[in-house]
C-alpha cells in the first residue's frame, strides 16, 4: 500500500473528528459508543476550537487523496487539561487513530514518527498523550520511548522525551 504524510489544513476537519472518534478505545467485544460521545466536554476539547499557532494536525494519504488516518498535538493548560495533560509546556497527542480497514499496515507508527518529529522541530522538549494499558498501540508507543507518569481513571498519561529524529 503506498501513502504518504501531509500537513492536515482546514478543509481536513471532518476527518479530524471521525478520527477522534475512532481514536476512542473500545473493549474487544464491546459496542462502539454513539457519535454523541464527541459532544462530551471532555471529548471535545481535543479538537475545539483549532487553528492555533501550536496545534499541530497530519494525515496519512493513499495515491488518490483518500485519508486514511491521522494524528495531532496541542498545548492545553491546567485550566483545560484533558486526558494525557502533564503540563502547560508539553503537547498532548490528543488524536492518533486510522480508519479501521487501514489498521496493522505501519501507518500509526509512520504517523507517531511525523508527529514526534514535528514537536520536535516546534522546539518541544516532550509530548505525552493518555493510553488505556489494555490498548494494543501501548506497545507501538512504549517502542518510541513513552513512559508511564500517572494515572488519570483507567488511563495512563505517558511521556515521550524528543531528542533527534524519529
Amino acid at each position: 500500500m503506498n501513502y504518504h504524510i501531509k500537513q492536515a489544513t482546514e478543509s481536513d476537519m471532518e476527518f479530524l473528528w471521525e478520527m477522534l472518534y475512532q481514536a476512542i478505545h473500545v473493549q474487544e467485544g464491546q459496542p462502539r459508543p454513539s457519535r454523541d460521545i464527541l459532544k462530551d466536554p471532555n471529548i471535545s476539547r481535543e479538537l475545539s476550537n483549532w487553528g492555533r499557532a501550536e496545534d499541530k494536525a497530519i494525515l496519512a494519504i493513499d495515491d488518490q487523496d483518500k485519508p486514511l488516518g491521522a494524528g495531532w498535538i496541542r498545548l492545553f493548560d491546567e485550566t483545560n487539561q484533558t486526558y494525557g495533560y502533564l503540563d502547560n509546556e508539553t503537547p498532548v497527542v490528543g488524536g492518533l487513530a486510522i480508519l479501521p480497514e487501514y489498521r496493522g499496515k505501519g501507518i500509526g507508527t509512520k504517523l507517531l514518527k511525523a508527529l514526534m518529529n514535528e514537536a520536535r522541530v516546534a522546539g518541544f522538549k516532550s509530548i505525552s498523550l493518555s493510553v488505556d494499558p489494555t490498548n494494543s498501540a501501548l506497545h507501538l508507543y512504549e517502542k518510541f520511548g513513552f513512559k508511564k507518569e500517572g494515572i488519570n481513571g483507567t488511563s495512563w498519561d505517558m511521556r515521550a522525551m524528543l531528542r533527534g529524529e524519529f
